[in-house]
């Protein structure tokens, strides 16, 4: 599990080290860096399998942009540096390297890997398992999850959510069919829900669900996932992500409020904590809705809070949240103590 995270001069960050735990939420202003943090693990992670195209780098999150601009443009030497990335698991090795671009036309990343690195040793578990489980950002998005048809470059969910419908057949196997239940348990959170299917008598080409809502009548009470809720959409893929085997052990989700009702935002925070937990995932999250804070259990030392900002330089910087604490008072809402701006990360222009 990765324990902590070092990085020099990649876009808005000009040096910046976090500790994770198993969920991690970054909460921030637009802008600030979040999603800058999630691309920074995910070259780390692209760096161990010496894979630095931009294609492989696009299909795991990373927003591609100029190699001049890949680095913090803060000072002219910058454009020349290398960017150093440094990640440490809770076993205390740790894979760093610096990836070094000439800012030619097509030029490609490289990577300088110092020489007395843990990875060159052996063994080194953590990178092992860094090369074998792609870190990967998923931004489902609500037209990828509704087709079904397409699949992505990465298998088996793509970063917009291709993908899911085959994954949602392997977990329908009967080796699997306990994780598919949870799925369903797990989503009667949605009041009209009740339960879905793989029909058996589907064509090859056909690629769909069948959705009970419990409220409608007994001969209609099946929809197809073309004409479903898209908040339904995101949990059954958040679900499936957390639950199979098949997907990354380690992975961020940004902007996981998307499409989702605040309240069950809070709910969902506590969902992926627990299922982290049970199937041993480890995740970070990206989030502008404060509802999602309430859900984090702060007692708990593998789930953390981080709000993101920008100093006066324009540097991307972190607070880590602590419980509030308060012998006399009922203790404040994560969620109000951000809106009240007691947490900071709010936008301050107007």
């Amino acid at each position: 599990m990765l324990k902590e995270i070092r990085i020099k001069n990649y876009k808005s960050i000009q040096k910046l080290k976090m500790t994770t735990g198993q969920l991690t939420v970054l909460i921030g202003e637009n802008g600030s860096g979040k999603t800058n943090i999630l691309e920074a693990i995910a070259l780390a992670s692209a760096a161990a399998n010496d894979k630095l195209d931009n294609e492989f780098l696009a299909a795991r999150g990373i927003r591609i942009t100029d190699p001049k601009f890949m680095r913090a443009a803060f000072h002219c030497e910058n454009f020349s540096e290398d960017i150093y990335i440094r990640m440490t698991g809770v076993d205390d090795f740790y894979f760093e390297c610096h990836l070094q671009n000439d800012n030619e036309p097509y030029s490609k990343w490289n990577i300088n890997r110092e020489k007395n690195s843990p990875f060159d040793q052996s063994p080194n578990r953590f990178f092992e398992k860094l090369k074998r489980h792609n870190f990967i950002i998923y931004s489902p998005e609500n037209q990828a999850l509704r087709v079904f048809e397409k699949e992505g470059q990465i298998q088996p969910l793509g970063i917009n959510g291709e993908g899911l419908f085959k994954l949602l057949k392997v977990l329908g196997a009967e080796e699997n069919k306990k994780k598919l239940q949870v799925i369903k348990e797990k989503l009667k959170a949605i009041d009209w829900f009740e339960d879905f299917e793989i029909p058996d008598t589907l064509s090859e080409n056909v690629n769909l669900i069948n959705i009970k809502d419990k409220y409608l009548y007994d001969t209609v009470s099946y929809l197809d996932q073309k004409s479903s809720n898209e908040g339904f959409l995101f949990l059954l893929f958040y679900f499936a992500l957390l639950v199979s085997n098949k997907t990354p052990d380690l992975f961020a989700i940004d902007n996981i409020d998307a499409s989702l009702n605040p309240k069950l935002c809070w709910h969902m925070t506590k969902e992926f904590g627990q299922l982290a937990r049970q199937y041993n995932k480890q995740v970070i999250l990206t989030t502008h809705n404060p509802a999602i804070l309430d859900g984090l259990d702060l007692d708990d030392p593998q789930q953390k809070l981080f709000v993101v900002f920008r100093n006066k330089k324009g540097y991307t910087k972190i607070n880590q949240i602590e419980k509030p604490k308060s012998e006399e008072q009922e203790p404040v809402r994560l969620s109000e103590a951000f809106l009240r701006g007691y947490l900071g990360g709010l936008p301050k222009g107007f």
